[in-house]
Order: C-alpha cells, then structure tokens, then sequence
C-alpha cells in the first residue's frame, strides 16, 4: 500500500513505493522525447499544438466535448487539502499511476499567474502494462503549464494536452516495442474556484456538494450509445462490450499496437478528452478521484456518504483516501486501487438537516439518494 501527498505515487507490489517518477521540480524532470537510439531524452524543441485543435475564444462553459455545471453561489475561495491512497489489490502487477499537486503554479515553475488556489490531480490507469501511465504522468502536466494559452482557454488547453501526450506516446512506441500499452486518464484542475475535469476512460470524479453526489465525468464504455455510435462511425465495431472484440474502454491513451484502433487518420479508440467544469461554491465539500476499481463496487452517491462520514470523524484526504480503498478491498474489488480526495473546505462535512418525512418509510435517506443514483444511471 501506499500513500501520497502533494506528489507521484505507483506500485510496484503491496509493500514498496520505490519507482517514483521524479519530482516536477527536479533538474531532470521534464519533457521527454525519443532519440533515434529509442531513449528518451529531455527536448530542446518547443512544444507544438495539436493540429486538430484550432484556436477559439475562450467561453464560460466548455466548448464542443465539454459540459458545465450551474453554479450555485456566490464568490468563494476553495481551501485546498488533498490525500490519495493505492493498493495493487488481487493483482499480480500495479498498472495505475497518480499524481497529487496542490500547488500547481508553485511546483511546475509557473510565474505571473493570478492569486488563488491552484491544484492538479490525475489518476492514470495502465492495462497492458504501465509504460503509458508512467509517460501520461509525466508529460501531460508538462503539456499543459507549457502551452501557451494556459491558463487563459484551459479547456481547449487540456484537450491539447491529451492528444499530444497520446502522440508522443506513439513517437516513443515506435522506437520501442517494449513500451507497447494503454492506459485511461483523468485529470482535474482547481484554478481560482473553478473546477475543470478531463477525462479518457473509465476513471470517475465525484464532487460531493452538500452531501449529494455530481458526477464531474462520465464513465467511456465501449456499450455506452454514445461512444458505440462514434466507435461504429470511426470503422470499428462493439463485441461483447469490447471495441473490435479487444478492449472495454471506449477512450484512452496508448494502445498503438493494436491493430484497428488508431491510425494517423483517427480511429474507433479516442484519446480524446470530455469536459466538464463547475463554479466552486460553499456548499461544495470535497473531490473524490478513483480508478474503475473503486467504481466497480461503489456507486457514486455511495462513495460520496462513505467518504463524508469518514471526513466527519477525522476530516483527513489521505485517511479517506485509505478509508475508500480499505472498503473496496472488503467489497472483493478485483483490480487494481487508486483513489484522491481533495478537500475544499478546512472544516470537516456539516451534519444535514433533512425535513420530517410526512409519512413513515423503510427507506433510509442515504437509501434513497443511492436508489435515486442508480435510476439515473439508467438513463445515461
């Protein structure tokens, strides 16, 4: 097991951390590219957008992929506390990857950028192995800070980020074979009160506002309408739940070895981010960031009442972060574990006031906002 705070975090098994990537502010730490001998070398070249992201004006809402939610409140500045937890679970290798940065501006160098709060955080989960998780954790923050137009048209920004991290994946892949893997991706940004949530694959982030559960991504299955409807339209085909019979995750990065998935013209895989961003207000608590491990056996709103009891008995991240994994384990998850908790408020989770129910029922009110979860979930 392992945790962290504030920085890198992979295993290697249940009992060691070592194998941590490079603290960003580190001589060494930076972006990396292939040379023609396939190893990577700091690049001296500046970075180039991604061609298939042309300039916009920057809106209030995301644009195209993006989705907003409303904003609820008045002005409030976020007190930023964070913590994560993982654990290789029944696995015989660990895949997943994460990064915990509470201050983003400070630790990545960037000078001149407005007062506030400002954190990153992602969790990259490998499959294959973790060579792209490992790239994806240490190029896509660098991608990012180093464009241009952050933080000023973050989103597009981000979008940038990803589908140039998943081409210089393929850059290095094509010099070595050995690095051949996928892995899905979410990231999110804290800027000022503003939350921004990117996310390729099946990892989810949950903010928990007032005590109920709002999805900030959306789970990328191969069976979801709509990723079957951009897969089929891409030239690919669904399967049993698994693109072309091979994967079950409709987005991610990597997987260039795999024949029929990307090519230079796109393909039914996208690494390809969605978006959804929301105005912090006061009655937001806390993020909780997981890898499909813990979404395997917790439903969002479910996690969220777990995690806000834990909060209301020590108000730590990090001990939540290891609540949420500990219980995942006991639910028999049977993948991999990542989990973040970033705290938005220094005092722990208020007691709700529920109104007296006119009439008498069987169902507690945890019960009902999980079953309400669950039918909404249909919907999608």
């Amino acid at each position: 097991m392992m945790e962290g705070n504030n920085g890198f975090g992979r295993l290697d098994n249940a009992s060691t951390s070592e194998g941590k990537p490079p603290h960003p502010r580190s001589p060494s730490y930076g972006l990396q590219c292939p040379n023609s001998d396939g190893v990577l070398k700091p690049c001296k070249k500046s970075l180039v957008r991604h061609p298939s992201l042309v300039k916009s004006k920057a809106l209030d809402v995301a644009a195209g992929n993006g989705h907003a939610v409303e904003n609820l409140g008045a002005e409030f500045i976020p007190i930023i506390r964070s913590g994560a937890w993982a654990d290789i679970g029944i696995r015989t290798s660990m895949e997943d990857v994460y990064l915990c940065v509470d201050d983003f501006t400070h630790d990545y160098g960037i000078k001149n950028f407005a007062d506030g709060p400002s954190a990153f955080y992602g969790v990259f989960d490998g499959h294959g192995g973790r060579h792209a998780a490992d790239f994806a954790c240490n190029h896509l923050p660098r991608f990012i800070v180093e464009d241009e137009d952050f933080p000023g048209e973050i989103e597009r920004v981000i979008a940038s980020a990803f589908l140039q991290t998943d081409t210089a994946f393929a850059e290095a892949c094509s010099l070595d074979s050995a690095l051949a893997s996928g892995a899905t991706a979410l990231v999110a940004l804290v800027l000022g009160r503003m939350l921004v949530v990117a996310n390729a694959g099946d990892c989810r982030a949950v903010l928990c506002r007032r005590g109920k559960a709002i999805e900030m991504s959306r789970d990328h299955k191969p069976m979801c309408n709509r990723e079957r409807r951009r897969i089929e339209a891409s030239g690919g085909s669904v399967y049993d739940g698994y693109i072309n019979g091979q994967l079950n995750v409709a987005r991610a990065l990597g997987d260039w070895h795999m024949e029929g998935m990307k090519g230079a013209d796109g393909g039914p895989l996208s690494a390809e981010p969605e978006l959804m961003t929301a105005d912090l207000t006061e009655e937001d608590e806390f993020l909780i960031i997981g890898c499909d491990g813990l979404w395997d056996v917790f439903r969002s709103q479910n996690a969220v009442d777990f995690a806000r009891r834990r909060l209301q008995e020590h108000n730590d991240p990090g001990m939540c972060s290891k609540d949420l994994v500990d219980e995942a384990l006991k639910r028999k998850s049977g993948d991999n574990l990542t989990v973040i908790v970033v705290s938005f408020q220094p005092n722990p989770p208020p007691n709700l006031i529920l109104p007296r129910a006119r009439v008498r029922r069987s169902f507690s009110a945890e019960g009902l906002r999980e079953l309400q979860s669950f039918l909404d979930s249909l919907g999608n």
